[in-house]
């Protein structure tokens, strides 16, 4: 049986990108995305893969993909539902600026703010 997966799940590679979709197109950019999330969350060797709205700008969608290692990206990148995905986003999107980021992890730690997560009172009851 897997091992759940969660936040220290051993990461090798984590891409960090954002799209600023046009205001017309932002809705066809959620419908083509969100049919696959699950499914590529679900894949062996994804750690993560989020996509976040903005909160200042609506038109700002924000991707955090976590993964164990390059076989399981490779084997995300030419899934059929990515593909899919790509494709809807390449044709029917307009993309006004997209960057993006690739990072290999050479090691991986918790990342507690200063004081730690006392300050965030997790244990209240309220």
């Amino acid at each position: 049986m897997a091992q759940p997966k969660n936040r220290e799940t051993p990461t090798q590679i984590v891409y960090s990108t954002y799209y600023r979709v046009h205001p017309d197109d932002r809705q066809k950019f959620v419908d083509a995305v969100v049919p696959h999330l699950e499914y590529t969350a679900a894949l062996p060797g994804c750690v993560f893969y989020v996509f976040a709205a903005d909160l200042l700008d609506p038109n700002v969608i924000h991707l955090s993909e976590g993964w164990e290692d390059q076989a399981a990206l490779d084997r995300h990148n030419t899934s059929e539902p990515f593909l899919k995905a790509l494709r809807e986003v390449t044709e029917n999107v307009r993309i006004l600026d997209r960057q993006g980021q690739k990072y290999t992890i050479a090691s991986q730690g918790a990342g507690d703010p200063p004081g730690g997560t006392e300050a965030f009172n997790l244990d209240r009851d309220d």
